[in-house]
């Protein structure tokens, strides 16, 4: 390698320590390192905002934007509250039924919408829930957490790495429906099992909290009805919009933003108000990373490690695979799973581009399962996971990183080690 590509790994490389450690805010540590990449020239303005294989995924960045000021929207409505309560009545106050039921809840909610929206809903009105039924809300916010990353894993816009994944891979709405879905759905059936095994045990069933909480009205929940249901209307049709994309050719991110305009456009929602729950710190902070990971692919880096994996696999694609799955999640569990993905796709590509015409899509969803699951391990293995730990710690509920692992790294052991046969057995064989 050059010596401009052993300084852009040891910007990188920097970077990547100060986002994993926390020592530095995440996106001033991208911003900074992006900021450093184009001063020494190894990459450059047209490569960083116009390159499609070096540069910003403006796709990523759209779709992104526009799911969050839809999801703005409907939090307006009082939508999700309203489901917390009804999930809390129709489990009639036994807390392991309620855990199942918000369970389910986040998880489905995560595959329409994202992740990191929907723990940022469920988690406050979680606490408050829990108050209700004199119930200790840390096991509740770690199993929506883990749960948000494995049902954010069935779907294209479920979880951030898909949407980067799917970007680099070509894929679209429907290929992570058909290819991740099916085994997502198994997925928390055993997650569920796994909560009573971990949890359900230890829950104390109060007969006077609980007959207090069924008095409570979840229709008083739903502060604008109109506007419930004009966003649920332009959210189905979104999703159609995102199933269709073979016949109508949109891409999910103009889909998005069509969507997102429909709803400022046409309600009573104020601009404002549909752009405060936009995470713009999240937003510059992919841009930030799009960059650095852009500048080593301009200095020839990935290429060399993309050679490299090809050689050290001899190009068996049965090791590959199962390589990558076991090594995206141990690697997911130590840092973001955001910046692991963005750095590996385009390794990924290669692989899948050297592979000519056999199964190779396959490296994709093992790159997408073991860094989706892999995100349960630790507490900052996710997106989902820190902003849950965030929400405890600001009402007064601390989940500590330990506390949050003990528990994480079960669930990623067993569901990784699911995933591995479904691989081989689909693709493989």
């Amino acid at each position: 390698m050059t010596v401009l590509a052993w300084v852009s790994v040891a910007v990188f490389l920097a970077a990547y320590t100060l986002i994993a450690t926390e020592k530095m805010n995440r996106v001033a540590a991208a911003l900074g390192a992006a900021g450093i990449m184009l001063l020494i020239h190894a990459t450059d303005a047209e490569a960083a905002f116009f390159s499609e294989h070096a540069g910003i995924d403006w796709n990523v960045i759209f779709l992104l934007l526009g799911m969050m000021i839809i999801v703005g929207v409907l939090r307006e409505t009082g939508i999700f509250e309203y489901l917390a309560i009804w999930a809390a009545k129709r489990a009639r106050g036994r807390p392991f039924r309620l855990m199942v039921l918000l369970v389910l809840l986040t998880a489905v909610a995560s595959a329409m919408l994202d992740n990191v929206t929907t723990v940022l809903l469920i988690a406050p009105v979680t606490l408050l829930v829990c108050e209700r039924l004199a119930l200790p809300a840390t096991p509740f916010l770690i199993a929506e957490a883990m749960s948000s990353n494995i049902g954010g894993a069935a779907t294209l816009v479920g979880d951030p790495p898909n949407i980067i994944i799917a970007s680099r891979g070509g894929l679209s709405f429907n290929d992570f429906l058909v290819h991740m879905a099916p085994m997502v759905v198994v997925l928390m059936a055993v997650f569920i099992g796994l909560c009573w095994l971990l949890f359900g045990r230890r829950f104390r069933y109060d007969p006077e909290r609980a007959a207090a909480v069924m008095e409570l009205d979840e229709r008083e929940a739903i502060a604008d009805r109109r506007l419930l249901w004009q966003s649920l209307a332009v959210l189905a049709l979104v999703l159609a919009a995102f199933v269709l994309h073979p016949v109508l050719h949109y891409e999910p991110s103009v889909v998005a933003l069509l969507g997102a305009g429909i709803l400022v456009a046409a309600t009573r929602v104020t601009t404002e108000q549909a752009l405060a729950e936009v995470e713009w710190p999240t937003l510059v902070f992919f841009a930030g990373l799009f960059v650095m990971v852009g500048a080593l692919v301009e200095t020839g880096v990935i290429g060399l490690l993309s050679q490299t994996a090809v050689e050290a696999t001899a190009g068996r694609l049965e090791l590959t695979t199962m390589g990558l799955l076991g090594g995206s999640a141990a690697l997911s569990a130590i840092v973001d799973n955001i910046p692991y993905v963005a750095t590996m796709s385009p390794i990924v590509a290669e692989l899948v581009q050297a592979g000519g015409d056999g199964p190779t899509q396959v490296l994709w969803w093992s790159l997408a399962f073991g860094a989706d699951l892999g995100g349960n391990a630790t507490a900052v293995g996710a997106a989902a996971n820190v902003v849950v730990l965030g929400i405890a710690a600001r009402n007064r509920t601390p989940i500590s990183f330990w506390e949050f692992t003990k528990y994480g790294l079960i669930v990623t052991v067993v569901t990784v080690t699911l995933v591995a046969p479904y691989l081989w057995l689909r693709y493989l064989m």
